[in-house]
């Protein structure tokens, strides 16, 4: 089990709730930091102490400050403390609930676990910092599913190009000629409706609002 963790959070309450749990896993020795630029300082003093913390327990996001901060986010903390201490495990605590948002923190970010704030949240950390402790990556099932079916169909830029466009209310004729504009090709009407209509085939949706729904929902658009 860890016996060093770092907790990057800037609601009080939510800091001393996970110290709680962390404590039953009796893991005393815990740190708190309120803002991103903390947190990276305490891992940069404490690495270059000899005392490298084992766990950063993150949220994603964090409210202004009464200073400017140069890193203004989770992920931006997380990819500062990579470069410090690569071997440095992670996990994520976030109400983010986006499946392709979280998908990228494990793609990019080698992210070790994620945990989403809410109901039996507390049960699903403690399962997460077990996991993590014992070399296992922590993915929550409901995540897993949403990623195959994100995968379903492989999303190229045009595609996300399309989505977008279509849901700021652009017509599949106005959509090519934006393409013709821009020079991106492929730019044909049938094209852009062989494209929508594949995406639609994927997830057995039948109409255009259903296929924009979904993504705005996985965060693709």
């Amino acid at each position: 089990m860890f016996e060093k963790v770092l907790i990057a959070e800037d609601h009080q309450t939510t800091s001393i709730s996970v110290k709680q749990i962390l404590a039953e896993l009796r893991i005393q020795n815990c740190d708190y930091a309120y803002y991103c630029d903390e947190a990276l300082t305490r891992i940069r003093n404490e690495q270059a102490s000899g005392q490298a913390y084992e766990l950063l327990i993150t949220d994603l996001s964090f409210g202004p400050g009464s200073h400017s901060q140069i890193l203004t986010g989770g992920a931006a903390l997380i990819a500062a403390a990579r470069q410090v201490q690569p071997d440095l495990k992670i996990l994520v605590f976030s109400i983010e609930n986006k499946p392709i948002v979280i998908e990228r923190l494990f793609d990019e970010l080698k992210i070790n676990g994620y945990v989403g704030k809410g109901r039996e949240d507390a049960l699903e950390l403690r399962q997460a910092v077990e996991n993590i402790a014992k070399g296992r990556r922590h993915i929550p099932a409901g995540l897993r599913h949403a990623v195959k079916q994100i995968n379903a169909h492989d999303f190229s830029e045009i595609d996300l190009t399309i989505v977008r466009l279509i849901s700021e209310g652009k017509s599949q004729k106005q959509i090519s000629a934006y393409f013709t504009e821009n020079a991106i090709k492929p730019s044909s009407l049938s094209t852009i409706e062989k494209r929508l209509a594949l995406m639609r085939e994927a997830y057995g949706f039948s109409n255009n609002e259903q296929l924009i729904v979904y993504c705005r929902e996985t965060g693709l658009a």
